[in-house]
């Protein structure tokens, strides 16, 4: 690893602008940092599920999750570089496959509720939809990899089954949702 950080404020961006890893420097509002904020946010709030008791195949997943997040958000500070694999994609489609098989078939829509860590876990699928978002408000103007688009699609995926999972490891129902009629 080069650099160490030693010293937390620099004072750069005091005139409204942020350093990319590539020593560029663009407005703290541009689509670029909004994407690498929303990619934070996440690996934030997958951080806080993780504080809650899940599963150990639930916990070692969203760990590599949370590496795989901190890649992403150093590809994207670094325009034209793709540091995400592709195999990681597939990865997440497998332990989703995994979790699913254990749950019954869903015939109508659920609220984010239940357990704690069920309500933790769908509010990090909202985040990781707003993340995605802005990924692709990104892509309209500039490269991104395309196993990044990808990733965080199945990533939110692959959350909304580890909420079902979660409910059902804590004894909670899934929280169907009530059509007014």
């Amino acid at each position: 690893m080069g650099k160490r950080l030693t010293k937390i404020y620099t004072r750069t961006g005091d005139d409204g602008t942020t350093g990319l890893g590539d020593g560029g420097r663009v407005d703290k509002d541009d689509p670029r940092i909004e994407a690498i904020g929303a990619v934070d946010e996440l690996n934030s709030a997958i951080g806080l599920l993780l504080s809650d008791e899940v599963l150990e195949t639930i916990r070692s997943t969203l760990t590599s999750v949370q590496h795989r997040l901190f890649d992403i958000g150093g590809e994207l500070s670094m325009p034209g570089t793709n540091i995400l694999d592709p195999g990681r994609v597939e990865a997440l489609e497998e332990a989703l496959d995994a979790l699913n098989s254990e749950l019954p078939a869903l015939k109508e829509f659920i609220l984010p509720g239940g357990s704690r860590a069920a309500a933790s876990c769908h509010l990090a699928r909202a985040i990781c939809r707003r993340a995605e978002r802005r990924v692709y408000q990104l892509a309209r103007t500039a490269e991104v990899n395309p196993a990044t688009l990808k990733y965080l699609n199945r990533l939110s995926d692959l959350l909304f089954v580890m909420a079902r999972s979660l409910n059902k490891q804590a004894g909670h129902p899934d929280v169907f949702w009530q059509h007014e009629r």
